[in-house]
Parts: structure tokens; sequence; C-alpha cells
């Protein structure tokens, strides 16, 4: 099993800049597919970004590709999402997740393809 901590979310003002970072503890962490999801009040979870187990291959949802990227440090456990030029509806609370399952461009973005979640940390992105 492994534990998932989310930080670095908070306010910022449109156009700026936010980096969340999320801590595995437990299990060897490049072991595991990594994802970042959102959710919005009112709305469901919505799948960001994934980085797959040795760190060269990433994906995004297209409303977020050229603004986020996503990285990993598998010697220090710890999967991160650099947030830029930040909009009003990327205000949401975000969640790292963790799979140990056989993850492809096709499935990486089903909620149920993870097996690990963070606790959230909340972005809000004012106007």
């Amino acid at each position: 099993q492994v534990q998932l901590v989310e930080s670095g979310g908070g306010l910022v003002q449109a156009g700026g800049s936010l980096r969340l970072s999320c801590a595995a503890s437990g299990r060897t962490f490049s072991n595991y597919f990594m994802g970042w999801f959102r959710q919005a009040p009112g709305k469901e979870r919505e799948f960001v970004a994934a980085i797959s187990r040795g760190g060269g291959s990433t994906y995004y949802v297209d409303s977020v590709k050229g603004r986020f990227a996503i990285s990993r440090d598998n010697a220090k456990n710890t999967v991160y999402l650099q947030m830029n030029s930040l909009k009003p509806e990327d205000t949401a609370v975000y969640y790292c997740a963790a799979s140990l399952r056989f993850t492809t461009p096709q499935t990486m973005a089903a909620p149920s393809q993870y097996d690990y979640w963070g606790q959230g940390t909340q972005v809000t992105v004012s106007s």
C-alpha cells in the first residue's frame, strides 16, 4: 500500500503559477504510474495529467497542454504538477493518484484505473 499527501495548493490570480507536490510513502514509488485529477464543485473528477513509472512519458488533458507540466523524482518519492498561466476554470480540488495496473493512454484518464488517492489540495484562481 502507498500513502499519498498533496501540498502546494492555494489562491492565485489568473495568469499566475502554482506547483503541486505529491509525496508518497510505502511501497516502491517507481512501481506506480502516477496521475493528477481535479474536481470542481458540482462536477465529476477530471483527468489532468499522468506520468509513466520511469518518467519518460507524460500525458495531458487538452485544456492544460502547454500550461501544466507533470514530473516525478523517484529518488524523492514525489510527483509534481507545475501549473502556469492559470485560469479561473482551473479552480478545483487537485488529487494525485497511483496505479499499479497496466496503464495505457486509453485507460489512464479513468479514475477507476488508480488504486490509491491523496486527500486533495485546493487550487483557487481568481479573475
